[in-house]
């Protein structure tokens, strides 16, 4: 299996090189040059996640010396929490919730994250070049890859973050690290931390001091991964009932959504996918009106959803480049802050489920569904653990949110950063001058 840039197709790898890589050299992103069909019968008897995984991820990897062999390993290591299907008895229609929040960082990024830590510890073996990982994030993607890539020898991680832009909670999760994770809290909006991690990829002076990579979802190391959860709710559900899982999915720079579509594109028995997105409404206006119009980005309740130029725009156009096709194929609604907050305290009220704000986004937009009178077996995607935004979620909710044992450690650790400026200058020179 190769892998094309989505802007000019004779930049063709394998998979460990996309990984390596994460951008390709003419700015694009990494696609599959085609997609296994799978079948559910082929996934008979595995019900553990690392083998749904293996299974899944080994078609994409065909062909790659330095991953094939050893993707039965890396599953094991990087899949190794639960991933909770639950239905909620009380839901006005049949709905179920896949928690993606039970990793180490009490987030959903933590698959992808571990998935690609365990992959580059393998592709690096022996590389006499130590690596950087340079990761924009909006609030949870930092900290699961601060978490997964801490302490490896063989590699640096630097993590942006737009200050005052994402919880207390979040901020301590990305800065409470040092050692081999350096963070900057910089002085912008989400876009301009994924604008400064772009043009880094391009810069021939940083490309002469250090050899980078990516973990944000540009990578295609972040989707893979992803696309496992989708499978095994699909799976789950296909077996109990015959019947195809439709998701909807909070939507910020379009990672996680894409993972869904390309599981579906792949044949894995899923239904309709859509899209919750906040009042950052670029992608909402495209679905609407077919003019692809990115935006400046606005802070929200949902402030890992604030992106106003989602990236893997570029590889879902790729996947559907015609528009009436691609329209057919998702669907999108926009929720805002005031119904973020309703929603969280209506559903801990009548349903004794407590949101996260992204996940709060989803749960209004099934209630939307049913008031449109659409039917079938949806499921709610929970991104993270409340207790991650607990001055959002506790004054809803009128309690205090029980806090991991994982995310109370981090909380408890010393913050580490530095504050930047939103240019490429500004990093660069942190990154030749630590």
């Amino acid at each position: 299996m190769q892998y094309l840039s989505t802007r000019s197709p004779q930049h063709r790898v394998l998979l460990g090189e996309a990984i390596a890589q994460g951008i390709a050299p003419d700015g694009g992103l990494f696609v599959p040059e085609s997609f296994p069909h799978f079948v559910p019968h082929q996934f008979d008897g595995l019900t553990a996640l690392p083998d749904i995984a293996e299974r899944l991820i080994a078609p994409f990897a065909a062909g790659d010396p330095m991953i094939a062999g050893e993707l039965k390993s890396i599953c094991k290591a990087a899949f190794d929490f639960p991933v909770p299907i639950a239905p909620v008895s009380d839901a006005p229609a049949p709905m179920w919730v896949l928690e993606l929040f039970h990793g180490p960082t009490s987030a959903f990024k933590d698959f992808g994250a571990r998935f690609l830590a365990e992959t580059l510890e393998r592709i690096r073996r022996g590389a006499p070049r130590k690596l950087t990982i340079l990761v924009a994030t909006s609030g949870d993607t930092g900290g699961a890859v601060a978490a997964a890539f801490h302490n490896r020898p063989w590699v640096d991680v630097v993590v942006l973050y737009p200050k005052g832009l994402v919880s207390e909670r979040q901020a301590q999760q990305l800065a409470c690290w040092g050692g081999n994770v350096r963070t900057f809290a910089v002085h912008g909006t989400f876009d301009d931390c994924q604008r400064m991690v772009k043009e880094a990829f391009l810069d021939p002076a940083i490309a002469e001091t250090h050899q980078l990579s990516s973990a944000n979802s540009i990578n295609v190391g972040r989707l893979l991964p992803q696309m496992v959860y989708y499978a095994y709710a699909g799976l789950e559900l296909w077996r109990q009932n015959g019947r195809r899982a439709n998701f909807i999915i909070p939507a910020g720079n379009l990672g996680n959504s894409l993972a869904c579509i390309w599981a579906r594109h792949a044949g894995l028995p899923i239904g309709e996918i859509v899209l919750a997105t906040n009042a950052n409404q670029t992608v909402t206006e495209y679905l609407r009106t077919g003019e692809w119009e990115p935006r400046p980005s606005v802070p929200t309740l949902a402030s890992a959803m604030d992106v106003g130029n989602p990236s893997n725009m570029e590889r879902l156009r790729a996947l559907h480049p015609d528009f009436e096709e691609l329209q057919s194929q998702i669907g999108a609604s926009s929720v805002d802050d005031i119904e973020i907050r309703s929603t969280i305290r209506r559903d801990s009220h009548e349903l004794g489920q407590v949101w996260c704000p992204h996940t709060a986004t989803s749960a209004k937009v099934f209630r939307r569904l049913l008031a449109r009178g659409v039917r079938g077996d949806w499921v709610i995607v929970s991104t993270a653990h409340p207790a991650k935004f607990n001055d959002i979620v506790e004054p809803q909710i009128g309690r205090k949110v029980e806090i991991p044992e994982s995310l109370a450690r981090l909380l408890s650790l010393p913050r580490q950063e530095k504050e930047l400026e939103p240019t490429l200058q500004a990093l660069r020179a942190q990154l030749q001058n630590p």
